[in-house]
């Protein structure tokens, strides 16, 4: 008699159904989560992570980053992305894992800021490139000038989640070392614009770094402004505050790690900033004998350990060691090259701790100048150095600088502050609190959000300064000015009256102005240029003279002079002392305008065209 075969239960013919999902799998199907939701932003992520791991190759060994990017059109819809570097190249055998294993990479499990973490950026990029065009990907890298270069082709088995090499070659390349990656995707180049964005704000925020951009034919350079390497940010040790229970228990149960060490060992060794007395105050707080091997530690004993970690008072983790700030005189330069605003002011807050992990909160706010006038203020969020360019609705930074009420500053406000202003928050972090894999938006976490307000409060306080003395001084200006205007009239008169030769009114007018004055007179078909300087320090000036008269004859020579269709540009470059006086004079007609260079329009005051 035959057994009875088991019944078929529904649960069995679900069970049929059941296997495993790689990774690449499911990034396959929801590449939205990784920035590749839209044919639109494919070539502005693709170009993102690959300058991404081309910037922190570069900073690894201190190179000065040169990066070259082409983005070029081979047919309607289909485009090819080429980003090469002058970083220390990969290793052959390592090519493949790097750019065709998602979840593959080198600083997952160091605790530091870098700009990729996870290792799916830039594989990403080329299983997008996979699934849209079906083409693979080209990488040339080089790690030295007594090596060939290695050239692969190569995509991803996304079932496997391993890489699928197509070729590999040996070849001559012209790099010492350095690394090229050319993607083949469909997309289009509607955002055009935002990718032009994306590298001028990365100028702003890398200065040590130098761009070309080859967008099919036109050239672009972001050149560097400082020519010093970024210090590599060091690996440190976690930081017992954050450290999750699970962790803990993962950390000691870890293979590496000899059976006999003891508990207060285990905390001296693993963790950052527990030295000795704050390890035997651990001990104590969670009644456990110091001496204990780890070995022998159950749930409840680990439970009580950690507790006491966490009430601790341990100082913060080192971050001038793993983080690397962009500094508020640089983030200040930036802002002043790329926007020339009137006012400039830059921002960074000391450390804190979240989740065991040290942040930095950098803020900057420029005020006129070259920014649009009418609209919201133009927001630039920074995370570890690179713009966030999606997703601003959904950024704490973008939350924190809307709960400000900005009236108290002089601005008027619809979310945003209106007007030209522009406002730029750069978190640093070891492990930056991203809404996704996409890295678009900072999550809100309410300590950083705490830091970003105080921040950029601090930079409205200053702002509204600048605007109350402005205004000040533009109503007191036009007095003294209006006033100084008919001074040079009067004296001329009084001294016709009095038969009398026309006396300097200069010294008047500097009490009144109490500037630098920059003066220009005609008399008699002689213009009488003067500069005097009524402030209480000396200053480096230079004075700019536009006119048809000829400048090139005047008396003191310029340091400068050209003409060009009849209209001449003269530069005096001047050394004054406090109450100090310059003067220069050339025949003409006294057309054309004067200027000052190297003082802000609060110092100086222009009285341009006095005539007797």
């Amino acid at each position: 008699m035959t057994p009875e075969a088991p019944m078929q239960t529904p649960a069995h013919q679900l069970a049929r159904d059941h296997r495993t999902i790689s990774i690449a799998e499911f990034f396959e199907k929801n590449r939205h989560l990784l920035g590749f939701d839209s044919p639109t932003r494919g070539i502005i992520t693709t170009v993102k992570e690959a300058v991404d791991n081309a910037l922190d190759a570069c900073e690894e060994v201190e190179i000065l980053p040169d990066i070259f990017i082409g983005v070029h059109k081979l047919s309607d819809g289909l485009y090819k992305i080429i980003v090469e570097d002058n970083g220390p190249g990969i290793l052959a055998s390592h090519i493949p894992f790097v750019f065709g294993k998602i979840l593959y990479g080198s600083r997952f499990h160091q605790i530091r800021q870098s700009r990729g973490q996870q290792g799916i950026g830039i594989s990403a990029a080329v299983l997008y490139a996979q699934l849209t065009s079906g083409q693979p990907t080209q990488i040339i890298s080089r790690c030295s000038y007594h090596e060939p270069a290695h050239e692969f082709l190569l995509g991803i088995d996304t079932e496997a989640n391993e890489p699928n090499i197509v070729s590999h070659t040996e070849r001559e390349w012209e790099r010492a070392h350095g690394t090229r990656i050319e993607i083949t995707l469909k997309a289009t180049f509607s955002a055009r614009k935002r990718l032009i964005e994306y590298l001028a704000y990365s100028s702003v925020v890398n200065p040590h770094t130098r761009i070309t951009l080859d967008l099919d034919g036109e050239h672009m350079v972001f050149e560097r402004t400082d020519h010093e390497p970024i210090k590599k940010a060091e690996s440190i040790k976690p930081h017992p505050h954050g450290t999750e229970l699970g962790r803990l228990q993962r950390m000691i149960a870890h293979k590496e790690l000899p059976k006999h060490m003891t508990i207060h060992a285990f905390l001296v060794d693993q963790f950052s900033k527990i030295g000795i007395k704050t390890a035997d105050e651990i001990c104590i707080h969670a009644q456990i004998e110091k001496n204990t091997p780890i070995s022998h530690l159950d749930l409840a004993t680990l439970t009580a350990l950690h507790a006491a970690m966490q009430q601790a008072k341990i100082p913060p983790p080192n971050a001038q060691a793993c983080l690397s700030p962009i500094t508020e005189d640089q983030i200040r330069q930036g802002i002043l090259k790329e926007f020339n605003p009137d006012f400039a002011s830059a921002k960074a807050r000391t450390a804190i701790v979240y989740a065991g992990h040290p942040v930095v909160v950098e803020a900057a706010l420029g005020y006129g100048g070259s920014l649009e006038a009418e609209g919201q203020a133009k927001l630039l969020r920074f995370a570890n150095r690179v713009p966030l360019m999606y997703q601003q609705g959904a950024c704490i930074i973008t939350g924190a600088i809307s709960a400000i009420n900005w009236r108290n500053y002089g601005l008027s406000q619809q979310g945003l502050p209106l007007g030209p202003i522009l406002l730029l928050v750069h978190v640093a972090s070891t492990n930056v609190p991203f809404t996704s894999e996409s890295k678009d938006a900072i999550a809100a976490v309410p300590e950083i959000e705490k830091e970003i307000t105080l921040a950029v409060q601090e930079l409205g306080r200053e702002l509204k300064l600048f605007l109350s003395r402005r205004d000040k001084m533009r109503q007191s200006d036009e007095r003294a000015q209006a006033i100084c205007s008919f001074i040079p009239d009067i004296a001329q008169k009084v001294a016709e009256t009095l038969e009398r030769p026309v006396p300097d009114t200069s010294p008047i007018e500097g009490r009144i102005l109490k500037r630098v004055v920059a003066k220009k007179q005609y008399r008699d078909g002689t213009v009488y240029l003067s500069v005097s300087n009524y402030t209480s320090t000396e200053l480096d000036i230079s004075i700019y003279c536009f006119s048809s008269d000829n400048l090139s004859l005047a008396s003191p020579k310029p340091v400068y002079c050209d003409e060009s269709d009849g209209e001449y540009t003269a530069v005096w470059n001047l050394h004054l002392a406090c109450g100090e006086k310059w003067s220069a004079e050339f025949l003409g007609t006294g057309d054309g305008t004067i200027d000052l260079r190297g003082t802000s329009d609060e110092q100086k005051v222009v009285i341009d065209h006095v005539s007797s």
